[in-house]
């Protein structure tokens, strides 16, 4: 059963968030961090923030081969990062226990969100950080199927809480955004149309009953 896990950490505790820290007026988001290809961590989102500051601070870094903007979207813009150093402990843990990384964003600390086929995986990167001395904190460890059950409470249909799953953990809400309507309706085998209103009717129903109920209680 694949396991979920969502961990902070210090952008000291590892060598690419040292780097990409260096300009505090950022937030950086990486796009892949372990991609096929082999390379580590080569693209990067960069929200806010003076970008020309950006390049200038983290080009100058050893560990930098080169940095290439690709793309500007609004306030973001993405960069492709060739690192000379292929060493980082943190993301070596991450690659030799299988873990698929669905989420890290951060500056001065990181926010992961990782993936494991199961248990073993999980328990095997914790040994691997420990042994290491890499210090995280874990917030936050789930499978699907306890997503499901919890959303089984706020009253949604079945196409709804597959919808809403799916998006979460394809990073519908995320921003950038991760994946499009007509991505998730292709996996659910449904229209981009019909994806967009179990998706919307599903968030609908939870916010309305987690923020109103929550304001209520405040009250």
């Amino acid at each position: 059963m694949t396991v979920y896990a969502e961990f902070t950490i210090a952008a000291a505790e590892f060598t690419l968030g040292q780097v990409l820290a260096r300009d505090p007026n950022t937030h950086v988001e990486m796009e892949r961090v372990v991609p096929s290809s082999g390379l580590v961590m080569p693209y990067v989102w960069v929200h806010g923030g003076d970008f020309p500051a950006f390049e200038s601070a983290i080009g100058s870094a050893d560990s930098v081969g080169s940095l290439t903007q690709l793309d500007v979207v609004g306030g973001s813009a993405l960069y492709r990062v060739a690192w000379e150093e292929h060493d980082e402990s943190l993301v070596a843990g991450l690659a030799e226990t299988g873990a698929t990384v669905l989420t890290a964003r951060g500056a001065d600390v990181w926010h992961f969100r990782i993936r494991f086929e199961d248990h073993g995986g999980l328990t095997a990167f914790h040994n691997f950080c420990k042994e290491r001395a890499i210090s995280f904190t874990l917030d936050r460890v789930y499978t699907l199927s306890e997503v499901h059950t919890g959303l089984r409470r706020f009253g949604l249909t079945d196409p709804q809480r597959e919808a809403l799953s799916l998006a979460v953990e394809r990073g519908y809400f995320e921003v950038p955004r991760r994946t499009t309507l007509t991505e998730i309706g292709e996996r659910l085998g449904v229209t981009e149309q019909s994806a967009s209103e179990s998706v919307r009717r599903g968030a609908d129903a939870v916010l309305k009953q987690v923020v109103l109920d929550s304001n209520g209680d405040e009250q």
